[in-house]
């Protein structure tokens, strides 16, 4: 008799044990679903970012041989301007 008590026991903790681990399992995956989410649409939004300069890299390669995109970056990004071209700097920037 004993023996089926103590039988029953076991058997109940077992039980108790794995329903913890169970419910433990599922909140894990709750947690790994959200986080997934969340990636997901990070991932989203470097795409749209990516095919952004991916469109904007393609315009300014258009542009490249064009004597308007060389004189504007000559002008930008050196300083260069054309012969017998007047300057004048805003002393007020």
């Amino acid at each position: 008799m004993k023996k089926k008590g103590f039988l029953k026991k076991a058997f109940f903790i077992v039980v108790i044990i794995w329903g913890v681990m169970v419910i433990k399992q599922q909140i894990n995956i709750e947690q790994y679903k959200s986080e997934i989410d969340g990636l997901s649409s990070k991932i989203d939004v470097a795409k749209d970012e990516l095919d952004q300069n991916k469109q904007n890299l393609e315009e300014e390669k258009k542009n490249t041989n064009s004597l308007e995109y060389i004189e504007k970056l000559a002008r930008e990004k050196l300083g260069m301007y054309l012969q017998n071209e007047r300057v004048y700097i805003d002393s007020n920037m």
